[in-house]
């Protein structure tokens, strides 16, 4: 098992450079599916952090309750509601046929009320279908996803409850411990797990990469949805799931620390957005 710690020289060969002549949608068409009566601002998170790592297009499935606010958030933001208030297998299907065909990766799960895991595991099975790559959180971390998921271009990002959900155990509080649960449950199931903590491990299971952010301030509730954006946004342009979750996470706790030496312990999440630009623009590279 190889296990590196996360360095900037390490994440710039992680960020794909971009073709000076390229177009409207060679630089990443992102899906982000979330959102439910309670929680309207996940998936607007997610979808400015997939936005501001520089993802061409968005598209925001959100519940019809909470199309108007997020409508309202953001002009950059195509919005395609859910025809129910949960995510049904109605949804889904009426979703899958709006998306548009050049999808090349999605989130799904921050904030969304699911009615039923059939409709869920649906939905991801047809994104894979058509090659589409995902990052899964929240409530899409449960254990009957599994299955679907070997050998794709999956990244999952619990939380330490989410992984006991996910996989049914519950990472230690002794790094050395959690590391090798996160490489076991990687290696067994065939994909990338991003565990978000203090220290962040990424790992597919063969090479482990570690991010310790000492960022107290990146406690505050949305960090994680914007986390599950940058990943989104990253693999639309990068197959490797490993090496979008890891630069992902890098650019995260980047954002994270330019806030807190800005605001102290009193940053929300919206802060970290307006950091991401500049904590990525010394990894741009333009042929």
């Amino acid at each position: 098992m190889v296990r590196k710690n996360l360095t900037p020289s390490v994440v710039k060969k992680f960020i794909p450079a971009r073709k000076a002549k390229s177009r409207k949608g060679d630089n990443g068409v992102v899906l982000v599916v979330g959102g439910s009566y309670i929680y309207h601002g996940a998936p607007i998170l997610s979808s400015i952090a997939a936005l501001k790592c520089g993802t061409d297009l968005v598209y925001t499935s959100v519940p019809k309750i909470n199309v108007s606010p997020t409508r309202s958030v953001s002009p950059n933001l195509i919005v395609i509601p859910l025809v129910d208030q949960k995510f049904t297998r109605g949804a889904a299907n009426k979703l899958i046929g709006a998306l548009p065909r050049n999808l090349d990766s999605a989130t799904i799960g921050m904030g969304l009320a699911i009615q039923e895991k059939n409709s869920l595991l649906h939905f991801v099975k047809s994104l894979l279908d058509r090659d589409v790559r995902l990052s899964l959180d929240a409530s899409a971390l449960i254990p009957e996803v599994l299955p679907l998921l070997a050998n794709k271009n999956v990244v999952v990002t619990p939380h330490a409850g989410e992984f006991k959900r996910l996989f049914g155990e519950s990472p230690s509080n002794s790094k050395n411990e959690r590391i090798k649960l996160v490489e076991k449950k990687a290696k067994e199931f065939a994909i990338t797990v991003l565990l978000k903590g203090a220290t962040d491990i990424i790992s597919d299971g063969s090479i482990t990469y570690l991010n310790e952010k000492k960022t107290p301030a990146m406690t505050v509730g949305g960090t994680g949805d914007v986390l599950s954006g940058l990943v989104a946004g990253l693999l639309s342009n990068n197959r490797n799931s490993l090496e979008s979750a890891s630069a992902a996470t890098f650019i995260n706790g980047l954002a994270g620390k330019s806030a807190q030496k800005k605001l102290g312990l009193h940053m929300t999440s919206m802060d970290l957005l307006v950091e991401i630009p500049a904590v990525m623009k010394p990894f741009d590279r333009i042929v």
